[in-house]
Order: C-alpha cells, then sequence, then structure tokens
C-alpha cells in the first residue's frame, strides 16, 4: 500500500466509522497518520517528522516511550498486567505510597481510575458523602472533563448545554476571585472544585495569594478544597503539582495525564484521612473500577515519577519555560496586532490572539513546517505550548521560530484577504 493511500483509507474509516467532523478537523490541520514516535518527536507515515509541543494535552511529559517507563510496562506484561481483583496487588500499593510520599499536606489515600474524568467523578462523590450536603461550586472557564459529572463542574455551555439538565446544585464564579467565591458559598455547600492554573480555558495563572485565599475559606466555611492537577501535575509548571506554588494542600485532590508516563492511561484522585473514613468507611466497595488501580498503569506510574525526579523534570520544566515564554512574547511585541498575551507557568504556556479563527490558521502553518500545537477547549483564540519535559534547548528554539514564522505568514494572509 502507498503513502498516500494509506492515509486515505485512515481518513475515510474515520469520516465513516469514527468522527466526520473530526477527520475534517485533522485534514484541515495538514495531519497524516502517526506511526512512531520517541521522544518529543512523532513520525507519519510519509517519514514527516513534527516536532511534540502539544504532549498528548500534557500527557507526555516524560517524551514518548520513555525507556524507563517502557520497561515498567513490560514488566508488568510478562508477570500480571491486569489486576485479578480478589488479591492484593504489590505495585497499587507502592504507588499509593510514592504518591502519599510527594503530594502536600495530608493527602493520604489513593483511588486508581483510568482518566481524568473518572477521578473527577470520584472526587465529587467523596466531598458530597462527607459533607452531607449536595452544592458543589467551580469557575467559569474551568474544564474538569465530560462524562455528566465532571461536566456539570465544567465551565463552558457549549460542551454543556446539548446534555441538560446535567447534575442539580453546580455553581460557577470568576477563576480568580476569592470575594465571588466566598460570597456564593451557602449551607447546602459541599466543596469547590478548581484547577490551580485553568488549562483549557486559555492557560490562565490566578493572582499569586488566590488559592491561599481560597484555603482559608474552606477551612473557615467549613467546606472541601478539591484541586483538579490532572494537567498541571507531574513536573507541568516547573514543580511536582501546581498547588505546591502556593504552599497549600486540599482536601481532595485529581490526577492523570502525565501519571501513566505516556504509555498507559491512568487516573487517581486522592483525599485525607478523614474524607476517606467518610468515604469509604462503612462500605469499602462504595466507589470501584474494574480496571482503575491494575499492575501495568501502577508500574508505569511509578516508572514515571522516578524519572521526573532522578531527570530534574520539574527544574527542566521551570527553566525552559521561562525561556519559552520570553522567545513567545518577542514574537508578541512584533504582532501587536494579532497576539494579545502569552501567559503560563513551566512548560504550560498559552498565547492568545486577538481575534476568531487565527489560531486555527497559525496551527496550521505550524503543523505545515513540522511542530504540532493545538488551541485549548474553552477559548480556541489560544495556542496551547505543552511540550514534554524532556524537550532541549534547541528544540524550544526550532518551536519558538516555526510559531514566528507561522505567525508572520498568517498576518501576510489576513492582510490579503483585507486588501481584497
Amino acid at each position: 500500500m502507498g503513502k498516500n493511500d494509506l492515509l486515505k483509507e485512515v481518513t475515510e474509516k474515520y469520516r465513516c466509522y469514527i468522527n466526520p467532523g473530526l477527520q475534517k478537523l485533522l485534514s484541515f490541520a495538514g495531519l497524516g497518520v502517526e506511526v512512531r514516535a520517541e521522544g518529543c518527536t512523532i513520525y507519519d507515515s510519509e517519514g514527516k517528522e513534527y516536532l511534540d509541543c502539544l504532549g498528548g494535552y500534557g500527557v507526555f511529559s516524560v517524551g514518548h516511550r520513555h525507556p524507563k517507563v517502557i520497561e515498567a510496562a513490560k514488566q508488568a506484561l510478562d508477570t500480571m498486567p491486569l489486576s485479578g481483583k480478589a488479591f492484593f496487588s504489590k505495585p497499587v500499593a507502592d504507588l499509593a505510597e510514592k504518591l502519599a510520599e510527594i503530594t502536600p499536606g495530608n493527602l493520604s489515600y489513593s483511588f486508581f481510575c483510568n482518566s481524568g474524568t473518572e477521578a473527577v467523578e470520584g472526587a465529587l462523590k467523596a466531598a458530597r458523602a462527607f459533607a452531607g450536603r449536595e452544592k458543589i461550586i467551580s469557575t467559569i472557564g474551568g474544564y474538569h472533563g465530560k462524562t455528566m459529572g465532571s461536566l456539570s463542574a465544567t465551565g463552558r455551555e457549549k460542551y454543556k448545554k446539548p446534555f441538560e439538565p446535567l447534575l442539580p446544585e453546580f455553581s460557577f464564579v470568576p477563576f480568580g476571585d476569592s470575594d465571588a467565591l466566598e460570597k456564593e458559598i451557602d449551607e447546602h455547600t459541599a466543596a469547590i472544585i478548581l484547577e490551580p492554573i485553568q488549562g483549557e480555558a486559555g492557560i490562565h495563572v490566578p493572582p499569586p495569594d488566590y488559592l491561599k485565599k481560597v484555603r482559608e475559606i474552606c477551612n473557615r466555611k467549613g467546606i472541601l478544597l478539591i484541586l483538579d492537577e490532572v494537567q498541571t501535575g507531574f513536573g507541568r509548571t516547573g514543580i511536582m503539582f501546581a498547588m505546591e506554588h502556593s504552599g497549600i494542600a486540599p482536601d481532595l485532590a485529581t490526577f492523570a495525564k502525565a501519571m501513566g508516563g505516556g504509555v498507559v492511561p491512568c487516573g487517581a484522585f486522592m483525599g485525607t484521612p478523614e474524607v476517606w473514613e467518610k468515604f469509604f468507611g462503612e462500605n469499602p466497595l462504595i466507589h470501584t473500577s474494574t480496571f482503575g488501580g491494575n499492575p501495568l498503569a501502577a508500574n508505569c506510574a511509578l516508572a514515571t515519577i522516578e524519572v521526573i525526579q532522578s531527570e530534574g523534570l520539574c527544574e527542566k520544566a521551570a527553566t525552559l519555560g521561562d525561556s519559552m515564554k520570553r522567545s513567545l512574547e518577542k514574537v508578541r511585541e512584533s504582532h501587536p496586532d494579532l497576539i494579545a498575551e502569552v501567559r503560563g507557568k513551566g512548560l504550560m504556556i498559552g498565547v492568545e490572539f486577538k481575534m476568531d479563527d487565527v489560531a486555527e490558521i497559525v496551527i496550521a502553518q505550524m503543523v505545515k513546517r513540522g511542530v504540532v500545537v493545538a488551541y485549548t477547549l474553552n477559548n480556541p483564540r489560544v495556542i496551547r505550548f505543552e511540550p514534554p519535559l524532556v524537550i532541549t534547548e534547541k528544540q524550544v528554539e526550532r518551536a519558538c521560530e516555526v510559531f514566528a514564522e507561522a505567525v508572520k505568514e498568517t498576518s501576510s494572509l489576513l492582510t490579503t484577504v483585507l486588501e481584497e
């Protein structure tokens, strides 16, 4: 089969059997069929190399196919990849212990699942069980997943409207506004859920004292704080968990994406002993998962944490993130008519454009030049840069150069259209 024949075959199957709209979107961006990946590089069926600056929306923090994670997966495949569910599992116990060691505060217990949205579902259930109240406060623009419970906590109507009515007793306040949060709390409030840095809203970093104020409010009002670290966790923002920038700890936290080392799906939510006792105390099977907490995922997660720590990837994300932001800011200064702002922390960076549809054009231009990025779901004006934390300084320079070229060409295209 020829290379072009393979692309035609796969895109036609997407159109007929997966999602016609997605097929059109990927084709518009000029994306082919991925066949292999390693480190920060993806290879398509035509042999073209792409620098991955999307990183699977934060999944590939240790890169594609990191040798230590692959070895951990092979070890599980050679022994017992999935749990028999009736026995204890050492890899799962070891991972729970490790997470208790590296997370801040009194987060002591873990429930393992397969994705971020599952982690959020569990955390919401735990919060309501603990408080004996039903109201959950979330933030405008916040993103917590697309299953019914997590979607109810997600702050963009585009994804919610077709499925209403969603779960009752969810309300929303502006992100970064602790006064608005406090005013929204009433006798029915069980918890607030938020991201330490909003991802899909467009990479929004809150004021430096925001999380500390939220923690103090939760303590004073007697409600739980749930921090969603699905996208920010495991080194992404230049520290192991983004909550550590503020020096606070939640009552519940959710994790996924990078946790499986870019090899297997892996997620978890963690809680304090007090929350766990109220949630699982009377019935240890009140919340379960057939595939969650399997030895394969646990092995990969343990290897991922070891890689992040031994290779200094948190520190690397902080240093290279600052460098990338400076370079992207220079592009903004050259095109103030197109680019509104560059923002982020570590290797979680967003570039916001001033007009609709510009981000899509720039993304297509970058893909044409061999660099993969994407826009954020809740703000399509923002291009996200979330490369693997193993990215090199030279690769960061290349990504920024390609972005500059793409913006310049996009500016020329828009000028031509306006003149016509």
